[in-house]
């Protein structure tokens, strides 16, 4: 009797504090079946795991842990990997990689030919990836650190000249057996020998990789497409040859020149491929182009130049006119005109100057700054943005699954198609062994689901890449789905909607120029730095108006001040304030302050030597973007909402000139997130867009959360979508672009599962009675190539996609 298979693990807990803890995990672990025992030491802080694998797995166990309160502490490691082609190739190699001891998770992506693994930090090592990789019968590249992009594209080149190679030699040879065939030579020498040895040495060069591939998914008991290949390449030369040689087979069997075409047709197939697959990720080689390798940091005095890797925090660096900020940071002095786009998206260069943030990989197109650096590394924005571009195209949505039960089944259900069909022709309606031959090879070669397992991952891939360029960056591939499907979008007002800020909207004056006015109340806000002093001082210094020297300062909470300036007493605030003051407020001064203050403005009243001389209106103005966004989206069909903690008077008059009609004021920042709920309960799926600040919860709550200008902080956990910069209209853009790249999934599935469906049944010949067509197998590997190359073009068509929203800008 054989002894229950037992493996051990040690895995780091996060999140413990006391001894409770510890035995909290250590119960949880201990009541999960397949596991013989557990102990969890608060010390160590780590769990020692003995468990049955055939009974629980390691993700079994981490879940386990997180679903009592505390996490675990795991590594990441990208690989690079040759030879994937299809999803069968994908899914091996997920397989191999998470049976190695101590990985958590493999996620493989066919598109940039990777897998990101998830592991436990000392149980397992890179060299046991490579054995995984190897033993599945694809070649493991190296890690993501030690395998340059410059690396990657050589062994690309050398890889592509290799197929060129052999597609160039495959249907060079397939013309000239073809030739030989329809010569007339077989009335002078034996033919089908003469083809059997033009053949036959160039058919091994081809097809060897086919057949290597082949020989290790069967050690593996992997049903993969190059098995399918293999059989069908193999059938055609092996009747061939016993064609030739009058083994069990007549001379009529003749597929020579089927099989050598075939082989390069495929290979031809997978340099499309390959090709077409390198440009769907051009996004992240640009952002990735757009890091400096040099960078000039003051030390001693000077500036040197050294590589930008070697940057540190605090560091000094200097950026000449025409040169790219290699890292995040603050100018300290100079000017400098900033081209932002290939961050935020938004096309008009920035001004920078002392105090400003810069960004790296921002190009200057005029003028140079000396910053500090504050972020460098992979915690600068550009390498956050690369990092959750990258992370997201790995991220499949949930269409995906369709494509991925339809894998499964495919080439199993396939090889019974073929079986069945050509078993039909030759036992059931009599037709040759060469016809029944021809259907068995054709139908295995024509349902290759390559294009299938590529619709999804080269659309997302695409679509991705396409919205980071525009300042759209999408953060799961469920997003992209949901977004779809949405039927209201929910607004915060405040720093949403409007800019976030006090600023003076409206001026009346009354027996004082409006001008001397205006220097009188900011003379009085000098001394207080409340929001609305503020506003009133940034209007007086943007129109260039003198503020005379005040003293004597009073000021009451809630009221106003007082001050001496300009030889005048003067008193700015609430209406009561300034009347307790011994101004009188008359009628034309109130109907001022009722007309501002209905439309939800605060006022403020000044007056000067016991005279009211003006009213200011001040409010948090509507973005100019509001408007047309909110236009764009009610035209996409989509109800609209907003929520604010404003009174109903504010809120209604912001909506009102946004174009909202559908109010929720007084809503507390505790109850957002409730009140969304609500919406979405009776909306139907719902999308809350936020500034991305204090709305994180509001923002969870939703299906999908949208967080707003947060270039600065693109790593916000709680939105799904983060647009980089403040334009409302991206809210629009970034469902457009959704709708879009699901659209473009649909059309790929149509396409790849269109070919199958009409061309499995002609190469089962069921057109052979009526029309006389029958499907031979080198057209079947033409037709397999066009699907790939149809599912892949239309996927590069998104490049070139801009949003309705964006289009005019």
């Amino acid at each position: 009797m054989s002894e229950k298979p037992v493996k051990k693990t040690s895995l780091k807990v996060t999140g413990m504090h006391c001894a409770a803890c510890a035995a909290n995990v250590e119960s949880a672990l201990k009541k999960l079946e397949g596991v013989d025992s557990a102990s969890v030491s608060i010390a160590s802080e780590d769990a020692q795991v003995s468990f049955d694998p055939e009974k629980i797995s390691l993700g079994d166990i981490e879940s386990t842990i997180k679903k009592s309160g505390y996490g675990v502490s795991l590594a990441e490691q990208k690989i690079k990997i040759g030879g994937m082609h299809c999803a069968v190739c994908a899914g091996s190699v997920k397989t191999a990689l998470e049976k190695v001891n101590g990985v958590m998770s493999a996620d493989v992506n066919l598109v940039d030919n990777s897998a990101v693994i998830s592991y436990i930090p000392g149980d397992t090592d890179k060299r046991e990836f490579k054995t995984a990789v190897e033993s599945a019968g694809f070649q493991y590249m190296g890690t993501e650190e030690d395998f340059s992009s410059e690396k990657e594209e050589e062994e690309f080149e050398k890889e592509q000249k290799n197929k060129l190679v052999r597609i160039v030699l495959g249907l060079g040879t397939a013309a000239v057996l073809i030739a030989i065939m329809y010569s007339g030579l077989s009335a002078f020498i034996p033919v089908n020998l003469l083809m059997f040895i033009i053949s036959t040495p160039v058919l091994i060069y081809l097809a060897y990789p086919i057949f290597s591939a082949t020989f290790i998914s069967l050690r593996n008991r992997t049903l993969s497409m190059d098995v399918m290949y293999a059989l069908g390449i193999g059938t055609a030369y092996i009747a061939s040859v016993f064609g030739t040689f009058g083994i069990v087979l007549t001379s009529d069997f003749m597929f020579y020149e089927t099989a050598v075409m075939l082989t390069a047709f495929l290979t031809l197939g997978r340099y499309l491929e390959a090709n077409a697959k390198g440009r769907t990720n051009d996004a992240v080689k640009k952002l990735l182009n757009l890091k400096p390798a040099k960078a000039l940091v003051k030390k001693d005095g000077e500036y040197v130049e050294i590589p930008a890797e070697d940057l540190m925090e605090g560091a000094e660096i200097l950026v000449k006119p025409g040169g790219r900020v290699p890292v995040d940071g603050t100018v300290l002095s100079g000017e400098a005109y900033v081209d932002e786009s290939m961050i935020t998206g938004e096309p008009v260069p920035v001004l920078k100057k002392q105090g400003d943030t810069v960004t790296g990989g921002t190009l200057l197109t005029g003028g140079s700054v000396a910053f500090t650096a504050t972020k460098v590394g992979k915690d600068t924005v550009l390498s956050q943005i690369i990092s959750l571009v990258e992370e997201t195209q790995r991220t499949k949505p949930p269409v995906q699954r369709i494509a991925d039960v339809a894998v499964a089944w495919f080439i199993p259900v396939i090889l019974l198609i073929a079986i069945v069909a050509s078993s039909i022709w030759y036992f059931l309606l009599g037709s040759t062994t060469l016809f029944a031959l021809t259907v068995f090879i054709s139908i295995i070669v024509v349902a290759c689901p390559c294009a299938l397992g590529l619709a999804t991952p080269t659309a997302v891939t695409v679509g991705i890449g396409r919205g980071a360029e525009l300042g759209i960056l999408i953060r799961n591939g469920e997003a992209l789905e949901i977004s779809e499907k949405l039927k209201t979008i929910v607004f915060d007002k405040t720093g949403t909607l409007t800019r976030g800020k006090p600023e003076v909207t409206d001026i009346t004056s009354f027996g004082m120029e409006e001008k001397e006015m205006i220097g009188l109340a900011a003379a009085a806000e000098n001394f207080s730095e409340h929001p609305i002093a503020k506003a009133i001082l940034d209007y007086a210094k943007d129109k260039e108006i003198a503020v005379p020297e005040g003293e004597n300062f009073r000021s009451e909470a809630g009221g106003g001040v007082e001050v001496t300036a300009g030889g005048k007493a003067v008193t700015a605030g609430t209406r009561d304030f300034v009347s307790n003051s011994g101004a009188v407020i008359d009628e034309k001064t109130e109907e001022t302050l009722a007309a501002y203050e209905s439309a939800g403005k605060t006022t403020v009243t000044v007056a000067a030597d016991g005279k009211i001389v003006g009213v200011l209106a001040i409010s948090d103005v509507l973005k100019d973007s509001a408007g047309k966004a909110v236009s764009e989206i009610k035209a996409m069909d989509l109800s609209v909402s907003m929520i604010t903690g404003d009174n109903a008077i504010t809120a209604l008059s912001v909506a009102k000139e946004a174009g909202i009609d559908d109010v929720h004021a007084n809503v507390l920042p505790g109850e957002k997130a409730a009140q969304v709920k609500k919406i979405r309960e009776e909306s139907g799926m719902t999308a809350f867009v936020g500034d991305g600040i204090n709305d994180a919860p509001a923002l969870a709550e939703a299906d999908v959360g949208i967080a707003v200008g947060s270039g600065t902080d693109i790593a916000l956990e709680s939105a799904d979508i983060v647009l980089m910069k403040s334009d409302l209209r991206d809210v629009a853009a970034a469902i457009q672009l959704s709708r879009k790249v699901m659209g473009r999934i649909k059309l790929n599935l149509f396409w790849a599962f269109a070919y199958n469906t009409a061309l499995i049944p002609v190469a089962a010949g069921v057109l052979y009675p009526f029309y006389g067509i029958i499907f031979r197998p080198e057209y079947a590997g033409a037709a397999m190539v066009l699907s790939s190359v149809t599912v892949i073009s239309l996927s590069l068509m998104l490049k070139g996609y801009r949003p309705p929203a964006v289009a005019e800008r």
